[in-house]
């Protein structure tokens, strides 16, 4: 029984991981290729909160959840896949963390566009290049753990 709800917490987890990254990336992408200031501050505005609740949220509660469900079935944490999936986790962790920052910021520059009534700034379109740029390793990363989770292959490190 506890096993299941540890599968099921850490199943849950993951997915929203996944799922709130690929549409935070998704409405951004739409919203800077608006170019509207106005839609980017409230699109950036939502993303900024979505990340904080939902991706945040996750980010703390997967090593808890695969801590427990690894000492549920038995798994030693130095088996090869889940040394490798906690070592691509925190380099997701790595381009996320600048990531929020750099959302934080975009809105905060396009609210500054939206005040004075003027183009965004040639900072915003350098920061959402980095912002974009980051998600690549972090997804690929985040697909890279879902493919070990799922097939546990044996791999040897020490």
């Amino acid at each position: 029984m506890l096993e299941d709800l540890l599968r099921l917490l850490h199943v849950l987890g993951a997915t929203v991981l996944l799922g709130t990254g690929a549409g935070i990336a998704f409405f951004m992408v739409m919203a800077q290729r608006s170019r509207d200031p106005r839609i980017i501050a409230h699109v950036a505005g939502t993303v900024v909160i979505a990340d904080t609740v939902f991706t945040a949220t996750a980010v703390v509660l997967q090593p808890l959840t695969g801590y427990g469900l690894a000492r549920a079935i038995g798994w030693p944490l130095s088996e090869g896949w889940i040394v490798l999936s906690l070592a691509l986790y925190v380099l997701a962790g790595l381009f996320w963390l600048p990531v929020v920052w750099i959302q934080i910021r975009l809105r905060d520059l396009a609210k500054q566009a939206v005040a004075a009534k003027a183009p965004l700034p040639p900072a915003f379109d350098r920061l959402y290049r980095i912002w974009f740029a980051c998600g690549f390793p972090a997804f690929a990363s985040v697909i890279a753990i879902f493919w070990l989770m799922l097939t546990k292959p044996d791999i040897t490190l020490f």
